[in-house]
């Protein structure tokens, strides 16, 4: 589905859609699209930061899987910023911004992401409106217009991960 504007047609995605950051080795995550949030999120359930030769990065453990804390991803980047952000409730905090590729469907991009913890939240992920700007309008009263979950084949011999 594709809405027209005035700037042409752009894919609409739903009110939630199935990513994937390559760089980080996410083949998949269900993310929230939400164009209140400025700056799209990702949950970190640790974030640790370091320097590697003078530059700051930061360490940070995703739980990629909703309602699974057993299966984590361990992951390194460099920090792009440090913002202090507002969340929902109105609550502020000093997040870590790492710039990584996001894949939905055929659009690959770089966008934004602060590292917070989203344990006690229904998406892994927010998908904010930065990310979603002259690539996509929304469609509230859909879901995964784009991105679709991919079932993983169990092959023969081999133990699913």
């Amino acid at each position: 589905m594709t809405i027209s504007n005035n700037s042409g047609s752009l894919p609409a995605v739903g009110w939630r859609e199935w990513l994937s950051l390559p760089e980080l080795n996410i083949d998949q995550i269900k993310a929230k699209v939400d164009t209140g949030a400025r700056t799209s999120a990702l949950h970190a359930f640790f974030v640790d930061p370091f320097q590697r030769d003078g530059i700051e990065w930061v360490k940070f453990g995703i739980h990629p899987l909703q309602n699974n804390s057993e299966y984590a991803i361990e992951c390194e980047m460099p920090v792009k910023d440090r913002r202090v952000v507002t969340d929902s409730g109105g609550h502020r905090e000093e997040r870590f911004i790492i710039e990584t590729t996001l894949k939905l469907g055929q659009h690959e991009w770089l966008a934004e992401l602060t590292l917070t913890n989203r344990d006690s939240m229904r998406f892994r992920m927010l998908l904010g409106r930065t990310a979603l700007d002259s690539r996509f309008q929304v469609n509230p009263a859909e879901s995964y217009n784009i991105g679709k979950k991919h079932r993983k084949k169990k092959l023969k011999g081999s133990k699913s991960t």
